[in-house]
C-alpha cells in the first residue's frame, strides 16, 4: 500500500494537483483564523459553549450547520458562513430547473447551458451571502448582548464592512472549490466540507479522552469502557456500511443491436446499466434537517409564551429540543424518506435514458424501448431508493440515539457514527477514484486493486 502513495506522487502532473489541492485546503482553513472587526470574540465564544452545553436546541442547530457548511459561528470569522450560501445558491437553481422550462432548456444545451447556469449560481450566492451575513450580525447584537459588537459615531458603518468582509469571504471559498475542480483533484466544495469536519476531530477526541479514559478506564455507568467499546463499534459498522451502501449498485443488463458495414460487424455486445443505490447521496440528509430546525425553534419559543402552561406543548417542545425523542426521530426518518424519492425523481430521469438507449441502439432484454423501458428503469429505482433511504435514516438517527442511550456528549456522537462520518467516507471515496482514474490512464494499478 505504501509503494501505490509513492507512485500517486511519481507522476508529475497528478502530483501538481494534489500540491494544488492541499495549498488551497491549507488556505481554506487559515481563514478561520482570522476574525472580523468591531465585534468581541470571546463573549461570542463563550456563549456559543453555554448553548451548546445545555443542549439548547439553537445551539445544536447551529452545530448542525456548521457540519454541512464548513462553516464556524463559534468565532465570527471572514469564512463564518462557509459555503452554505453557494450550495443554497446550487439547489434553489437546481429545483427550479426541474419545473422552470427556460432554465431547464439551458440544462439540456450542454456545455454553454452548464456555464450559463453557474453564472447565475454566483449572482444567487452573492445576494444569499448580504442576506445571511445581515441577519447572522444581527443575531450576535440581539442575543449575544450589546457589548459583542463594538459601536462607534460611524453608526451602520462596522456592521457594513462585515457584511461585506463575510460577503467577500464566501466567496473566496466558492472561488476555492472551482479551482480544485478545476486544476485540483476532487469535488471542490465536497473537500472543503471534508476538511471542515476532519478539523472538528481532535475536539471529538479529546471530549472522548475526557469522558471515557481520564483517570483510568472504568466499568459500569453512562460512561464507561463498554460505553467506549460500543461507539468504536459503531464506528467500524457505519464506514463499512457507508463503503458498502456507497458503492452498491443495480447492474441492468443492456445489449446493443448489430450494425453490418462492409464486412464488418458492430455492436451485438452486452453491457451494464449500473444504478446506484444511494443516488441522492447525503442531500436528503441535509434536507431533512434545515427543515426540521423550524420546529425546534417555534416549538422553543411557544413553551416560553402563555402556550407553555399546557402539557402537550411541553412534550413537543422536549422531543424536538435536547431530548430528541420517538417523535423527533420519527420526523427525522419520514423526511429523509420523502426527500431521497424527491431528490431522486429531480436527479434520475428514467424517460431520458430510455431515449438515449434507443437512440444508440441499445435495450433491456424483455423490454421494449421507449416507454416500456422507462417504467422498468423508474420501478427498479424505486425499489433500490427504498434501501437507501433506510440506510440514510438509520444513519441520520444513530447520533440521537448514542446520545439518549449512552449519555454520550453530541459534540462525540455527531462524529462517530453520523452524519459527518458519512460524508467523510463518501468523499473519501470518491477522491480515491478520481486519484484511481489518474493511475489507471498511465498504466499504474489502483490504489483500491489488490
Amino acid at each position: 500500500m505504501f509503494d501505490k502513495f509513492l507512485t500517486v506522487f511519481k507522476i508529475p502532473e497528478l502530483r501538481r494537483k494534489i500540491w494544488l489541492t492541499l495549498a488551497l485546503l491549507c488556505v481554506y482553513r487559515l481563514g478561520y483564523y482570522i476574525t472580523l472587526p468591531n465585534i468581541d470574540q470571546s463573549q461570542i465564544k463563550r456563549n456559543m459553549e453555554q448553548m451548546q452545553a445545555s443542549n439548547n436546541p439553537l445551539g445544536q442547530t447551529f452545530q448542525l450547520v456548521q457540519l454541512f457548511s464548513a462553516s464556524e459561528f463559534g468565532n465570527a470569522t471572514i469564512f463564518g458562513l462557509g459555503i452554505m450560501p453557494y450550495i443554497s445558491a446550487s439547489i434553489i437553481l437546481q429545483l427550479l430547473a426541474s419545473v422552470w422550462p427556460p432554465l431547464e432548456k439551458l440544462q439540456k444545451e450542454g456545455e454553454v447551458g452548464r456555464k450559463k447556469i453557474n453564472e447565475y449560481t454566483r449572482y444567487l450566492t452573492v445576494a444569499l451571502c448580504f442576506l445571511q451575513s445581515v441577519m447572522w450580525l444581527q443575531f450576535v447584537k440581539q442575543s449575544m448582548g450589546q457589548n459583542a459588537v463594538y459601536d462607534d459615531f460611524w453608526g451602520f458603518f462596522p456592521n457594513l464592512v462585515n457584511v461585506i468582509t463575510m460577503t467577500a469571504g464566501s466567496i473566496f471559498l466558492m472561488w476555492i472549490g472551482e479551482q480544485i475542480d478545476e486544476y485540483g483533484v476532487g469535488n471542490g466544495i465536497s473537500l472543503l466540507i471534508m476538511a471542515g469536519i476532519l478539523a472538528r476531530v481532535p475536539a471529538a477526541i479529546v471530549k472522548l479522552f475526557n469522558d471515557y479514559l481520564k483517570g483510568g478506564p472504568r466499568l459500569g455507568g453512562d460512561q464507561g469502557i463498554e460505553s467506549l467499546l460500543i461507539l468504536a463499534a459503531l464506528f467500524v459498522a457505519v464506514v463499512v456500511g457507508v463503503i458498502f451502501i456507497t458503492q452498491g449498485q443495480r447492474r441492468i443488463p443492456t445489449q446493443s443491436a448489430k450494425h453490418v458495414r462492409g464486412r464488418r460487424v458492430f455492436g451485438g455486445q452486452k453491457q451494464f446499466l449500473p444504478l446506484k443505490v444511494n443516488q441522492a447521496g447525503v442531500m436528503p440528509i441535509i434536507f431533512a434537517s434545515s427543515l426540521l430546525m423550524f420546529p425546534t425553534l417555534i416549538l422553543n419559543w411557544l413553551r416560553s409564551s402563555w402556550l407553555g402552561q399546557y402539557d402537550w406543548v411541553q412534550s413537543l417542545a422536549g422531543a424536538f429540543s435536547g431530548e430528541r425523542g420517538y417523535i423527533y426521530n420519527l420526523c427525522y426518518i419520514a423526511l429523509i424518506f420523502f426527500f431521497c424519492f424527491f431528490w431522486t425523481a429531480i436527479t434520475f430521469n428514467p424517460k431520458e435514458i430510455a431515449n438515449n438507449l434507443q437512440d444508440y441502439g441499445s435495450f433491456i432484454p424483455g423490454h421494449r424501448p421507449g416507454k416500456r423501458t422507462a417504467d422498468y428503469l423508474e420501478k427498479v429505482m424505486t425499489r433500490i431508493t427504498y434501501v437507501g433511504a433506510a440506510f440514510l435514516s438509520l444513519v441520520a438517527v444513530i447520533p440521537t440515539v448514542v446520545q439518549n442511550m449512552l449519555g454520550t456528549d453530541w459534540v462525540v456522537a455527531s462524529f462517530f457514527g453520523g452524519t459527518g462520518l458519512l460524508i467523510v467516507v463518501s468523499v473519501g471515496l470518491d477522491l480515491i477514484q478520481k486519484i484511481d482514474s489518474h493511475l489507471v490512464m498511465r498504466n499504474y494499478g489502483g490504489l483500491l486493486e489488490s
